[in-house]
């Protein structure tokens, strides 16, 4: 499955649902999925009149996050193993769909993300590579993994991988995603593709500020999700510290000059270790819920997997009855 998130995308979604491949190597059948995330400019008729295989219509625009969601689990009802996402303003050479497939294909990887040459884009300026190169680089440290180009939306979900995307956020998928994949037990990997060039500015955000604002915050809620313990550690070690720091230089003044006029630094080392043990008992709580939320993830997973494939079972039912209503039936021997 193909699927594309569209909102107002009717200029440019013709041209990129036009070279889309039919086939790919490893795949019995390729389809094409369009979401609809609100739009008013007729991109549903657009959608249909290229070819389109189904089209998933939401009653008002969600957002990035919630469209790519509902399209995950459109593909996976209508059984998909494999499921590719681009974009459709047309930002992705379509021609490289099947080297983005290929680790899933080969079982080497679950989620494989299509990594843009940013060094040498020609269309980014000097201030948005570097941009680029460094939330790339925060991602890479939040999730552990070594994928080039995280905001890249051109990127392939095994089954399994999309089967256990759980997307919070309402802003992007892309950042939160690799970071759920790096600290779950999902393979993932990138390969080098092409992108067109660019047919309008982004909707995404108004402005570079904006973007690395909300970006910002989307990393460090996603992280702390997954890593609360050392979240809160580590700015409990910093308030350990200056109340170790008070009550040393407290203790210093004391056995020098007895301590006079500096019972300022006792009590404020005592409220700085007494701020250091709350976060530590504030980190431990986070971490049993952490460890409640995985649990619950794993047992969504399970519930998707169940009810895809009690559907499955009942069409094939549905199918057989059809199938044997529509044969004839023997004469009796006695006729």
């Amino acid at each position: 499955m193909i699927q594309i998130p569209c909102l107002d995308e009717a200029e440019t979604l013709g041209q990129t649902l036009s070279e889309l491949p039919r086939q790919v190597e490893g795949f019995s059948e390729v389809l094409w999925l369009v979401i609809d995330d609100g739009s008013t400019d007729g991109t549903v008729d657009v959608a249909w009149t290229h070819g389109a295989d189904a089209v998933v219509s939401l009653t008002q625009n969600k957002g990035l996050a919630v469209a790519f969601a509902s399209g995950l689990d459109a593909a996976l009802r209508m059984g998909a193993d494999v499921v590719v996402n681009t974009d459709g303003d047309n930002q992705y050479n379509a021609g490289d769909i099947s080297r983005l497939v290929s680790p899933i294909v080969a079982g080497r990887a679950d989620l494989v993300i299509g990594s843009r040459d940013i060094r040498n884009h020609p269309e980014f300026s000097p201030l948005k590579k570097r941009l680029q190169r460094l939330g790339s680089w925060t991602v890479r440290q939040a999730s552990g993994t070594d994928v080039a180009d995280v905001t890249s939306g051109f990127r392939a979900y095994s089954r399994e991988a999309a089967l256990a995307a759980n997307v919070v956020s309402r802003f992007t998928y892309t950042l939160e995603t690799v970071i759920q994949a790096g600290k779950s037990d999902l393979a993932i990997t990138d390969v080098d593709v092409r992108v067109n060039p660019t047919s309008r500015p982004s909707r995404l955000f108004k402005s570079k500020r904006q973007y690395v604002r909300r970006a910002a915050g989307t990393i460090a809620r996603v992280y702390a999700m997954h890593e609360p313990l050392r979240v809160f550690a580590v700015p409990a070690a910093l308030f350990a510290a200056v109340g170790v720091f008070l009550f040393g230089r407290f203790g210093w003044f004391w056995v020098t000059s007895g301590g006079s006029g500096h019972v300022q630094s006792l009590i404020i080392g005592a409220v700085a270790l007494l701020v250091a043990m709350q976060l530590v008992m504030l980190g431990v709580l986070a971490d049993l819920l952490r460890a409640n939320r995985v649990i619950a993830e794993r047992t969504l997973r399970r519930v998707r997997a169940i009810e895809l494939d009690v559907g499955t079972l009942k069409e094939r039912a549905a199918e057989t009855r059809r199938a044997a209503a529509e044969q004839p039936q023997p004469l009796d021997a006695d006729i």
